[in-house]
């Protein structure tokens, strides 16, 4: 790499400047952003993205899956290209860093790329994936890029078919589009995300950069624990079937056995619903959702197994029946360990600190791992808030995860 190269940066006012007109589409009022997919707030921050991406000079381009990118060319006609990027949704009342961030630095990538007239032996794509919170499909832009959406999938999204059915026609996408939008594996030289950790352990201790090492697996269930439904007055504690102490009672052993047992693990039951649901009716069913994390194949096996045989201990005890269905169960995708060697030459020639650690939340590079090479960088989240309107990263540290970024790309693609 030349003198020159080493020493270029990204331009830190301009991507402030156009994070902060993203962040207004959106606005929560709080700090905060409610872009789900395809909402008129989504739409409308891909519309901008879309001007932003001709304003700067560089060719626009959407596929059938609905990802928007910025695109910089290769003269080599038949190069590979390198995917920069994360995704603009949000969750409901979500953060403003979470995703844009990713984008508004591989967009500046670009920038920089193309006013300093480098020449490139891969195209560079500074790409929004769509939907990558999951309100209708979890990563299936990603998932339809790399090739892993089928049809069978969106039959049953998240949001039910009639609001995905209209989300699609209100973003101008078919479903046969997003069959095929799937890209040839030798088009696709690597895809490296900037992203905000979403946990304490880097400002904690005061490092500046994450190199990610693995995106956690997960496996999830979704459980019902069946009694006895009687008058809340007039049956006494001990003749209850009761459903309600049942999943009570296992939230609160599982949460033991996770940190006793599986330190680095995490499991969590976000949903519960009652039945008959009423306060002066011993709950016949308790109908819940399970999910477990670990960046650990065989920790993730074994973590499965124990609350499995937790959820029947507890089924046995408070004598209650326990449907189980499996919603699915993924390995941890590893990331290329010569791009985080790069990541860490980045963070070494810039001066600044880093550690390697896995994320524990999902993202869109998991669904390119047997595609391409992947790489992502953290940038510290202050207080570790994320998913909420409370969601921080200091300027300076989103900077450096630009440059880090940068000076990744310029190794990776730059002649």
């Amino acid at each position: 790499m030349t003198e020159s190269f080493s020493t270029l940066r990204i331009n830190a006012d301009r991507m402030q400047d156009s994070f902060t007109q993203l962040a207004l589409i959106g606005s929560t009022g709080d700090g905060g952003v409610n872009r789900t997919t395809f909402s008129e707030a989504h739409l409308a921050a891909r519309k901008w993205f879309q001007a932003e991406i001709k304003n700067c000079g560089l060719e626009f381009r959407m596929d059938g899956a609905g990802n928007h990118s910025a695109f910089l060319a290769s003269d080599s006609t038949d190069a590979p290209t390198l995917l920069l990027g994360s995704h603009l949704d949000s969750v409901p009342n979500g953060g403003r860093f979470d995703g844009a961030l990713g984008v508004m630095a591989a967009l500046e990538v670009l920038r920089t790329f193309k006013e300093n007239r480098i020449k490139l032996k891969s195209n560079l794509e500074a790409i929004d994936f769509t939907d990558e919170e999951g309100t209708h499909l979890s990563l299936f832009g990603s998932s339809a890029l790399a090739g892993h959406l089928h049809s069978e999938d969106l039959q049953n999204p998240y949001s039910g078919r009639e609001n995905f059915t209209a989300g699609l026609a209100r973003a101008g996408l078919t479903e046969t589009g997003l069959l095929q939008a799937k890209r040839p594996k030798k088009k696709v030289a690597g895809y490296l995300e900037v992203h905000i950790e979403q946990g304490k352990s880097l400002e904690r201790a005061g490092i500046d950069v994450g190199i990610v090492s693995a995106i956690v697996g997960y496996g999830s269930y979704r459980m019902s624990y069946v009694g006895r439904a009687d008058h809340a007055g007039s049956t006494a504690m001990e003749d209850r079937l009761d459903a309600g102490q049942g999943v009570a009672a296992f939230i609160l052993a599982a949460r033991e056995t996770v940190m006793r047992d599986f330190p680095s693990c995490v499991a969590n039951v976000g949903k519960i619903e009652f039945a008959p649901g009423a306060s002066n009716i011993v709950p016949a069913r308790a109908d819940f959702l399970l999910e477990f994390r670990s960046s650990d194949a065989d920790q993730l096996s074994k973590l499965d197994v124990a609350l499995v045989e937790l959820a029947q201990q507890k089924a046995g005890q408070f004598g209650l029946a326990l449907i189980m269905e499996p919603l699915g169960k993924h390995s941890p995708n590893l990331m290329s360990v010569e791009i985080q060697q790069m990541f860490q030459k980045a963070c070494d020639g810039l001066g600044l600190s880093s550690r390697v650690l896995a994320s524990g939340a999902i993202h869109d590079a998991q669904s390119l791992v047997d595609v391409c090479p992947i790489g992502m960088i953290f940038v510290p989240s202050v207080d570790g808030a994320s998913h909420a309107p409370r969601e921080f990263t200091k300027w300076d540290d989103c900077v450096n995860g630009a440059n880090v970024l940068l000076q990744t790309v310029l190794k990776l693609a730059a002649e």
